[in-house]
């Protein structure tokens, strides 16, 4: 087993997926634990949804760069997002709901419509579901993925007792000053640009899972905000390269291993916190 994943690990395309896997399991967690202590979890999952009807676009327009309209898109979404989730008359879980389904109902019927590719239920699946090869990953989208992530644990690291002030008590941070609707902004636009990022590997429907996976798995060992996101982000990364050897090793799909690995990665943390507890 191990001649033959190193064996693999000769190839860039293995490397580039393994350096990919770790960036985005690292910046996902981070924001994952805000979104989670805010129940604003699911902003991943319909910001992902967003994202496959913004690439339905892109595929329509037969754009050879389709992160020019992807990420706008979901950007702005993002916004809009936060904008009706903080509307009286729509709450957040709506808002979610209303743009999760909407984007995807759009975006499969403009595919079907306007469908230029002999395979439509292949290139469906794999945008949904992450796609089924690492060949898909280039050295372009390492080097994008490598500076975006820079730039989001810097973002985080830099403005991390405003972003602890917001997650617990919003109100609070607003009495002192705090721009708090500034600062949702900010995480808002950041968890757009990672989920764009991480739809090539994992897939639309499962962004949501490596935000609240690990998040939930480092809540049932530690309690305070510095101690669950440090295990939050290790659980995810540790998951993460799990996840991709075994899809390697197994000819698994790269993204619902992953994700099967963070579920039991997550039932793991629970019977140790527990145990612990006693």
């Amino acid at each position: 087993m191990f001649d033959t994943l190193i064996h693999y690990l000769q190839y860039p395309f293995v490397r580039y997926a393994l350096i990919v896997g770790v960036l985005i399991a690292l910046c996902s967690s981070l924001l994952g634990v805000t979104l989670v202590l805010k129940r604003f979890s699911f902003i991943g999952d319909g910001l992902s949804h967003v994202a496959f009807g913004a690439m339905a676009i892109a595929a329509v327009l037969n754009l050879t760069n389709q992160m020019l309209i992807v990420m706008p898109i979901t950007v702005i979404s993002a916004v809009l997002l936060l904008r009706t989730g903080q509307n009286a008359k729509i709450k957040g879980d709506a808002a979610i709901a209303m743009i999760s389904v909407g984007a995807l109902a759009f975006g499969y019927l403009l595919m079907n419509v306007f469908s230029t590719s002999s395979n439509l239920s292949g290139d469906v699946c794999s945008t949904l579901f992450g796609s089924t090869s690492m060949l898909t990953l280039s050295l372009t989208d390492v080097w994008v993925c490598t500076i975006i992530s820079v730039i989001v644990v810097a973002v985080f690291l830099l403005f991390y007792n405003k972003i602890f002030a917001v997650t617990f008590d919003e109100g609070f941070a607003l009495a002192v000053g705090t721009k708090a609707k500034r600062y949702n902004l900010l995480l808002a636009v950041i968890i757009a640009v990672v989920i764009v990022l991480a739809m090539k590997l994992v897939g639309s429907l499962m962004i949501s899972a490596l935000v609240i996976f690990p998040a939930v798995s480092a809540m049932r060992l530690f309690k305070s905000f510095r101690s669950v996101t440090v295990c939050s982000v290790v659980v995810s990364v540790i998951c993460a390269v799990i996840g991709m050897l075994i899809s390697i090793l197994a000819g698994t799909p790269v993204g619902s291993t992953i994700v099967a690995v963070n579920v039991a990665a997550f039932f793991l943390c629970s019977m140790i916190g527990r145990l612990c507890r006693r």
